[in-house]
């Protein structure tokens, strides 16, 4: 039959977003949940509407779940270095052992499973529900042979399909597939699931142990090349997994989380569509990724900088898709219920318009690192880097809604000064450091220009501490990046007295923080919001910078045990709830925790070099320059 709308979705529970595990192929992601629902997949890429959508609803809206219903017990990791995901359920029949993926580049669009039984016997439940459009639309289904003469379910709406084939296919019943049967001790059964364009023949059917052996493989490789092997190297390497995941292997585009609309605070309002590419995230990822050594995504992140944000400078965007598309309207759909009832739920984001002058700071830093590691600027992306410049020249001194992208009044924000300066910063460094050509004297002014406005204006020097906007008498976790550029050396006692107030105001447990005070800030939404885990590692930096060791140590430990079981982060936590809130995983969340290992051990290093004896410093430095 033609598709028609879905039913509404009676209210549940939710799933905690910590239970949730991602599966991810450089295109795209599925989040599947700890009890082997995926409950969230946009195919073929990262924001396309979800043909499965449960997170955001219920089972109607969409999910293909694979369990077993009477597990008493149940563990799961990645296999090593990967994002094959293996979960062992234990019954008190038995033991069953399900692998799963997203293959990597082998030019599909794939979820592979397989369940294997190795001790006793299961009962195992399978369950495939296709809801194209956000949940929107029940597909028109039918049994089809594959060119491999394999009987498939083929499910169609629209544009999309998608095929599910298998060792043991489910039946219909009530507008869904089902089936639940038992496995014995040493049987499996092999799934896919494959989108593809709706005029376009069945595809073939792929080896599904190769699939999964090859992606196990292939992000094992890529791991292999972080050298950094300290205490915390499991979080590391799995927050890099985590940014490389959220880099389009095509166009080289990071986008700032798999999902839309996941809630900073469960009920609430503040609900957004984080699929796309933020100029700001994906700057502050590349600098991450620069650090531990990956050069490569330097590359291709300025190739697609480069085709982005092509034309006049003042059309410059602070987001884009991950394929450099400008349009991103934003609109609400009703037909979905939300998480844990939070509405509306967004896709597209209207930020997508806003003015904020702290962007190309963060751009022109990460540029900056990477001419440091060597890559070299072509004469596009330098004559672009030019004209960015320029612009903010004519643009820094106007209000803009800042970082955090503020839906109330535009301000001058002390942080989007500071990054502004940044800016011109790494453009006077690129032409006296590194030989680019360009009117340094002039921005060298800009730069001294700013830095006297920001200390004029955004310093309140009665309480001794940076404020969020000129004006106000509060502060902002933002302004922990002040070292971070340089703006002020860590141990200067306007940045100490920063990084205190922030402490007394915005931290309300053990090293977890508040972006800022929403009932002072008029960012133009209601409600609160929870703890912001980037803001939290970035105290965690700035107590390393200043070189407190000790007490940024103490709260990196404390943070990065936060993660879930497969080492994930969301947006924020919730402290008394004790759970994740927020689009998941996020990649400033991930990024910002791989920068705060990276400067604790750099202070670490920093402080052992000053320890040591006088004589032993000298023979040091002698044998560096042997």
């Amino acid at each position: 039959m033609p598709p028609r709308a879905a039913r509404h979705a009676p209210g549940r529970p939710s799933t905690p977003i910590e239970e949730y595990a991602v599966l991810g192929d450089g295109r795209t992601a599925a989040l599947v949940s700890r009890r082997g629902s995926v409950d969230w997949l946009c195919l073929p890429r990262f924001d396309s509407p979800a043909c499965f959508a449960a997170l955001l609803g219920g089972p109607d809206h969409g999910r293909w779940l694979l369990t077993v219903p009477d597990a008493v017990r149940v563990t799961r990791r990645y296999d090593g270095d990967s994002f094959v995901l293996v979960t062992t359920y234990e019954s008190p029949s038995g033991t069953a052992v399900v692998h799963e993926a997203m293959p990597v580049e082998d030019g599909r669009a794939d979820l592979v499973r397989r369940i294997e039984v190795v001790r006793g016997t299961v009962t195992v439940a399978h369950e495939w529900i296709v809801r194209f459009g956000y949940g929107a639309f029940v597909p028109w289904v039918r049994r089809v042979t594959d060119p491999d003469g394999r009987s498939a379910i083929r499910a169609i709406a629209g544009p999309d399909s998608l095929l599910l084939r298998g060792d043991r296919l489910p039946v219909a019943a009530d507008r869904r597939h089902r089936d639940v049967f038992q496995l014995s001790v040493g049987e499996r059964v092999e799934l896919s699931a494959t989108w593809s364009r709706s005029w376009e023949p069945v595809p073939r059917v792929r080896s599904i142990a190769d699939a999964i052996d090859r992606t196990r493989v292939q992000w094992s490789r890529w791991a292999r090349s972080c050298a950094y092997q300290g205490p915390h190297r499991a979080a590391v390497v799995r927050s890099l997994l985590v940014l490389r995941m959220l880099t389009d292997n095509q166009t080289g585009g990071i986008v700032a989380a798999p999902t839309t609309s996941l809630p900073e605070d469960p009920g609430g309002v503040r609900n957004w569509d984080y699929r796309f590419c933020w100029l700001r995230d994906a700057a502050l990822t590349l600098e991450a990724l620069l650090e531990f050594g990956y050069r490569a995504e330097a590359t291709g992140w300025r190739d697609w900088l480069l085709r982005a944000v092509a034309g006049s400078p003042q059309d410059l965007q602070i987001m884009y898709g991950a394929d450099g598309r400008r349009d991103l309207p934003e609109r609400a759909l009703d037909h979905l219920p939300g998480y844990a009832g939070s509405r509306p739920v967004r896709i597209g984001n209207a930020a997508v318009g806003q003015l904020q002058n702290d962007v190309l700071g963060e751009v022109m830093c990460a540029l900056h690192l990477a001419r440091h590691a060597g890559l070299e600027d072509t004469a596009d992306s330098w004559a672009l880097q030019r004209r960015l410049v320029n612009h903010l020249e004519l643009v820094w001194r106007e209000p803009d809604r800042g970082i955090w992208e503020v839906r109330g009044e535009a301000r001058h924000f002390t942080h989007s000064k500071v990054m502004a300066w940044a800016a011109f910063d790494r453009a006077v460094l690129a032409v006296e450091h590194h030989g680019l050509t360009g009117p340094s004297t002039r921005w060298r002014a800009a730069r001294d220009e700013i830095h006297a406005d920001v200390l004029a204006h955004g310093y309140d020097a009665d309480r001794g501490t940076f404020v969020q906007y000129y004006g106000a008498r509060h502060t902002d976790a933002a302004l922990l990046q002040i070292a971070q550029v340089g703006f002020l050396p860590a141990d200067d006692p306007r940045f100490v007295g920063t990084v205190a107030a922030i402490r007394a105001e915005l931290e309300v447990d053990d090293g977890l923080v508040h972006r800022y005070r929403t009932e002072l800030a008029a960012d133009g939404l209601p409600g609160g919001e929870h703890p912001f885990l980037a803001c939290s590692f970035w105290l965690a930096d700035a107590l390393a910078r200043s070189g407190d060791v000790t007490e940024s140590g103490r709260l990196l430990a404390r943070l990065v045990g936060l993660v879930n079981d497969v080492g994930l982060l969301a947006e924020e936590y919730d402290v008394a709830g004790g759970r994740m809130v927020g689009n998941f995983p996020q990649a400033l969340s991930h990024l910002a925790l791989v920068r705060a290992v990276y400067s604790h051990d750099c202070a670490v290093r920093r402080a052992a070099r000053e320890t040591r004896p006088t004589a032993e410093r000298q023979e040091s430095t002698h044998a560096l320059h042997r």
